[in-house]
């Protein structure tokens, strides 16, 4: 048992370091040398875990979404919509954020080359899955007008927050990205949202720590739950 803990926290090490290095320099400039260096870990420890640089990168895509800490189950879907997408931005902040999110996403949004063998759709996919889910929720709770077509708001949603972010660090650093998502769904939620939902979702830019805390504490007591 304690050595299978010892390898699950020296991949994740070697993740972390990966996904640190993936976000600084990106895929193509990024080796082997780099994480290495980053992570203290030896060559034979990172190959042990991941065979090639494709392999390890691909490894931080599919961390993107299980990443992220699950936000508390909210009364209305399309406020917990508007909160996932605050904690997101949130945890890529330059000091609030996490390095397997800042990483993998530089790795979906980087184009790359055609022959790096990374498969940029899993994070994608898997964000308009969970959206799609979150949105026939809300439809199924009432909050959304009833001839609404769901998947196109999904792929929707995650296409303009992809756009929102980019743009974002290309300007700004990410510093104004908080106050963009919160356009973004001002937007977009009076053409969805029925009149009386409307009026109850809370659109402060500011919370995105207050989530973070929150989520974080539950999945806290989650993992002692599962300890014990």
């Amino acid at each position: 048992m304690a050595q299978q803990e010892r390898a699950i926290r020296t991949r994740k090490k070697i993740l972390v370091a990966a996904a640190e290095v993936f976000d600084e320099v990106g895929f193509e400039a990024a080796t082997i040398a780099d994480i290495l260096k980053k992570s203290g870990m030896t060559k034979g420890a990172l190959y042990f875990h991941f065979t090639s640089k494709d392999e390890l990168a691909q490894a931080v895509l599919s961390e993107q979404v299980v990443a992220l800490p699950v936000v508390p189950e909210r009364e209305l879907k399309l406020q917990q919509s508007l909160d996932e997408a605050l904690l997101l931005t949130h945890l890529l902040g330059r000091d609030s954020g996490d390095p397997i999110i800042q990483g993998s996403i530089r790795l979906t949004v980087d184009q790359g080359s055609p022959k790096d063998g990374l498969d940029r759709r899993v994070p994608m996919a898997a964000w308009i899955d969970h959206n799609t889910q979150l949105f026939q929720a809300a439809k199924e709770n009432g909050e959304i007008i009833p001839d609404t077509d769901v998947p196109r708001v999904a792929k929707f949603m995650v296409g303009s927050f992809t756009g929102i972010q980019v743009l974002s660090r290309i300007m700004t650093d990410r510093t104004d990205m908080a106050q963009r998502v919160v356009d973004l769904y001002r937007l977009v939620m009076p053409s969805i949202a029925v009149p009386a939902v409307l009026v109850r979702l809370d659109f402060s830019a500011s919370r995105g720590q207050e989530i973070y805390e929150t989520a974080l504490r539950e999945r806290q007591d989650t993992e002692l739950e599962l300890a014990g």
